[in-house]
């Protein structure tokens, strides 16, 4: 079983920064590709952007690419996302998900993932 609790999250001016951090229980987090999603209200849940167990693979929603970025610290069992230049577009609660199958990277698909955390509201003002 894999627990991941999320933090970070708040209110915001557009064209402000936040660093949410979702960390992880589990002997073998360094095994686990990780995913953040976002879900606004009134809307399905999407992608944001991925990260390999390794590090050294990304991939980012088209809509946040050049803003956020996705890291993680297998040391300290946790996974961060970095959002610069927030948009009102951008409010939405923000989960962080684990595929612990092995698989060196998952990508946009929430169906790869096993493990999801609670969610932690971000709230970007105009």
């Amino acid at each position: 079983q894999v627990q991941l609790v999320e933090s970070g999250g708040g209110l915001v001016q557009a064209g402000g920064s936040l660093r949410l951090s979702c960390a992880a229980s589990g002997r073998t987090f360094s095994s686990y590709a990780m995913g953040w999603f976002r879900q606004a209200p009134g809307k399905e849940r999407e992608f944001v952007a991925a990260i390999s167990w390794s590090g050294g693979s990304t991939y980012y929603a088209d809509s946040v690419k050049g803003r956020f970025t996705i890291s993680r610290d297998n040391a300290k069992n946790t996974v961060y996302l970095q959002m610069n230049s927030l948009k009102p577009e951008d409010t939405a609660v923000y989960y962080c998900a684990a595929d612990p199958s092995g698989s060196y990277y998952s990508g946009p698909d929430e169906y790869e993932y096993d493990y999801w955390g609670q969610g932690t509201q971000v709230t970007v003002s105009s």
